[in-house]
């Protein structure tokens, strides 16, 4: 056994809805005691870096309920059951901006949350975006697009309207890209 491995004894879904699934794992710990671990089990999810040719980026404003609050985030969104993180970029990117884009560049995967979830985000960049003639949208989103330079992202995290890891993430590569441009 792995030196810090928790071997799964028993196991009990608590919750299958939508979007999570949420089990109570009884572990074993390294040193033969045993513990519950609660953990949250997402089918992953998308982000997508997409920089206008003014160099600006493109963010969406939405509520969200688990905050209370409107967020300034990158378009992103949920994976479906056998969609490709490609594929589920390219229609995220159309329902929450309006745009698609010639080519997505992988920049990186990473857990948001690994104490808990197993929700695994891939970040894209979008290339050459292009605008689509009557984009197919959620019913259920409420979304507002802005392009921001990056001072005024910065004065976004600045007043915590960007608030969340991935657009976080998101600038800091914009950050590196344009010092590399430089």
């Amino acid at each position: 056994m792995n030196t810090f491995e928790e071997k799964t004894l028993k196991r009990e879904t608590i919750f299958d809805g939508k979007i999570i699934t949420l089990h109570v794992d009884e572990v074993e710990l390294p040193n033969g005691k045993t513990s519950k671990r609660e953990i949250v089990k997402h089918p992953g999810a998308v982000a997508i870096i997409m920089i206008t040719d003014e160099d600006k980026l493109v963010l969406v404003e939405q509520y969200r309920k688990p905050l209370e609050r409107s967020l300034f985030e990158i378009p992103a969104g949920k994976m479906e059951n056998g969609e490709s993180p490609e594929t589920t970029a390219k229609r995220e990117l159309e329902e929450e901006t309006g745009y698609t884009c010639e080519k997505l560049n992988p920049i990186a995967s990473f857990y948001t949350s690994p104490g808990f979830s197993d929700e695994l985000v891939h970040l894209f960049k979008a290339e050459n975006i292009l605008k689509v003639e009557n984009p197919k949208t959620e019913e259920d989103e409420f979304l507002r697009l802005h392009e921001v330079t990056f001072e005024q992202a910065l004065t976004l995290i600045d007043e915590q309207k960007i608030y969340d890891a991935k657009t976080v993430y998101a600038i800091q590569y914009w950050k590196i890209q344009r010092a590399l441009r430089k």
